[in-house]
C-alpha cells in the first residue's frame, strides 16, 4: 500500500506500508518501531505482540502521548488487559489495530497536530 498524503510542517511521516516493512521519511524499517511526529525509535525491542511486556510500553508512556496507536502487524490482536489498563490509567488514549490502519491513523493525526505515539509491529 503507498501512502503520499502530504502536509505542512516537518516531522516523521509514514511514507508507505506494507507486511514485514515500514517507510519512514526516506528510510525503509524491518522491525517494530515507536513513532512521533519529532521522534523516531527505529529498533523497539518487542518483535511481536506476544513479546510486548510492561517495561517496553512504559517507553511509549514516557512520551507522555495524548494517544497511542498500536499497529499489531497484519492481523488486529489485542494485547493483555493489564497492558491496556496501564495505558489508560496513565490518561491516555489508546486504539488497537492492525498495522496498515495504524499506519494511516497516525499520518492523519500527526497532520492535525495531535500529540499521537505509534507502536508498530511489522
Amino acid at each position: 500500500m503507498k501512502l503520499n498524503q502530504e502536509s505542512g510542517g516537518s516531522g516523521y511521516r509514514i511514507r508507505s506500508y506494507e507486511p514485514g516493512r515500514v517507510r519512514i521519511n526516506d528510510s525503509v524499517l524491518e522491525r517494530s518501531v515507536i513513532l512521533a511526529p519529532d521522534l523516531l525509535l527505529a529498533d523497539w525491542a518487542p518483535q511481536s505482540l506476544a513479546e510486548l511486556n510492561a517495561d517496553n510500553l512504559q517507553t511509549v508512556l514516557d512520551l507522555k502521548p495524548e494517544v497511542v496507536l498500536l499497529g499489531t502487524g497484519p492481523v488486529q490482536q489485542f494485547p493483555d488487559r493489564a497492558l491496556l489498563q496501564r495505558i489508560l490509567k496513565a490518561g491516555i488514549g489508546v486504539e488497537v489495530m492492525e498495522t496498515g490502519a495504524a499506519c494511516r491513523t497516525y499520518n492523519v493525526l500527526m497532520a492535525e497536530d495531535r500529540r499521537v505515539v505509534a507502536a508498530l509491529f511489522l
